[in-house]
């Protein structure tokens, strides 16, 4: 429109009668409070309302998440986040290679349900490639499933177990092609022995620990060494866990109060490779909310046995997280952010970048997010029960052991010292007993060293000793 520069006005006549629409707008009555309609706002809160991603569905309710705008997704972004969550870190750490055989450590509850999905979406596009390709140059990873029965530690009828297990064996063969193993390993065969029943010597190992924290925690230990045992006689190169932030946050609290802070950046990484079989956490950025949401959307099957709840520290410290996490849904990812700032140990680092054995992709993506190695300290000793990794304190323990070349005494001396404190009897009898019910793994880990073990940790920690002449001043 211009303006042809006279009084006439502009030349699309958007003066014209304009006394008379004025005064139509004088005549319109002004709203009262009572004849206000809601049209527009309600427009505006449909509009405001959409999906934070896709702007175009609308979002899903759901409580109990990290931030406002996570709880805003709709369905379909909302899982898809939460799988690119899991992608990255497999990915970005290289957790799963084209010719690995990983391990999916299967509880049953909707953390490990997720984990195992998520996986087996893994494979199965790996797979569908690897059929498209005329080559066929890139291997599928395989996958099989560990499911640790555990109903000889805690009362539960002998149907209910059978059950159980019925419904993880139909969770497993419902997964399409490429096929996964099944394994149902008992908790109790990590003691079997050709003198023994297993079942028998566990319930008198759990016996011996009067501190129930400790007795719990020697329990998760136990489950860890089934899961190593059971992995590197399968051939696996890789277990992957659903620890989630939920469950992490937790573990953050209560290690630190049961004295094991110093180990503590070891336990709440993405890898883990001070175990035969190096451990992997895809769900470490995912909350408990958000996985039990996903197995709702998506009707997956959990299996849950009616176990006795954690007591002691590790009940005190659940039901504190879970509290903060109702005041404040962000207060697990802040506890685990911070923890995360921690220095991780030399077996926590993420590959190099120029590494020939890390996949193309890994490479990629590690160089566009500068993910690089950062500084780690190391470690050359680990507690024999919870193979955390020893401070130059707990070493010193190995100075008062002596000449004495008894195994139960040097297994005392070579355990952390929460381990000490929470798992092992008082008196060197009580110990004499304990050690001659631990797995085998653990009797070899300790047969294995000895005086020379004594050596080579002496040897670590002997500027840290005092000479016969400053003792004598």
């Amino acid at each position: 429109m211009a303006y042809n520069g006279s009084g006439s006005g502009c030349q699309s006549n958007c003066y014209r009668n304009r006394d008379e629409e004025e005064q139509q707008q004088r005549e319109v009555p002004v709203p009262t409070p009572e004849t206000k309609t809601t049209t527009n706002p309600v427009a505006n809160d449909n509009h405001q309302s959409l999906c934070i991603k896709c702007k175009a569905s609308q979002p899903m309710s759901f409580a109990g998440r990290g931030t406002d705008d996570d709880s805003r997704f709709c369905t379909d972004c909302f899982r898809s986040n939460l799988f690119g969550k899991f992608r990255l870190a497999v990915t970005s750490n290289a957790m799963i290679c084209p010719t690995d055989n990983v391990l999916v450590a299967f509880s049953g509850g909707p953390s490990s349900r997720v984990a195992l999905q998520f996986v087996h979406e893994l494979q199965h596009k790996a797979q569908k490639n690897f059929d498209a390709s005329r080559d066929r140059s890139l291997p599928v990873f395989g996958v099989g499933v560990a499911f640790i029965d555990e109903s000889t530690t805690f009362s539960v009828p002998s149907d209910e177990v059978a059950k159980a297990i019925e419904d993880v064996r139909l969770i497993v063969s419902n997964l399409t092609p490429p096929t996964k193993e099944l394994h149902v390993v008992p908790i109790d065969s990590i003691c079997s022995s050709d003198f023994s029943n297993g079942s028998d010597r566990l319930t008198n190992l759990l016996d011996s620990v009067s501190d129930v924290t400790g007795k719990e925690d020697l329990l998760v230990h136990l489950r860890m060494l089934s899961l190593q045992k059971l992995a590197s006689e399968k051939g696996y190169n890789r277990l992957v866990l659903g620890s989630c932030t939920s469950r992490i946050a937790c573990h953050v609290i209560s290690a630190t109060v049961k004295g094991h802070g110093y180990s503590l950046p070891a336990d709440i990484q993405y890898v883990d490779s001070r175990w035969e079989i190096p451990v992997v956490l895809p769900l470490r950025d995912c909350l408990i909310q958000e996985l039990s949401m996903v197995c709702h959307l998506d009707g997956l099957k959990t299996v849950e046995l009616n176990k006795n709840p954690c007591s002691g520290i590790n009940g005190l410290v659940s039901s504190f997280i879970k509290t903060l996490q109702e005041e404040n849904p962000s207060r697990e990812c802040t506890i685990v952010r911070t923890a995360g700032k921690l220095t991780p140990f030399h077996f926590n680092r993420i590959p190099e970048i120029s590494d020939n054995n890390v996949p193309l992709a890994t490479r990629r993506r590690q160089k566009r997010y500068n993910l690089k190695p950062t500084e780690s300290m190391s470690s050359e000793s680990f507690c024999p029960v919870c193979n955390s990794p020893l401070r130059i304190s707990d070493l010193l323990s190995f100075d008062n052991v002596g000449n004495c070349h008894s195994n139960s005494v040097f297994f005392s001396a070579a355990c952390c010292s929460s381990c000490r404190f929470q798992i092992l009897p008082k008196d060197l009898s009580s110990v004499e007993n304990f050690y001659s019910l631990l797995p085998q793994p653990v009797v070899a880990q300790v047969k294995n060293g000895s005086s020379d073990y004594y050596s080579e940790l002496r040897e670590q920690i002997k500027d840290c000793l005092l000479s016969d002449c400053e003792e004598e001043t």
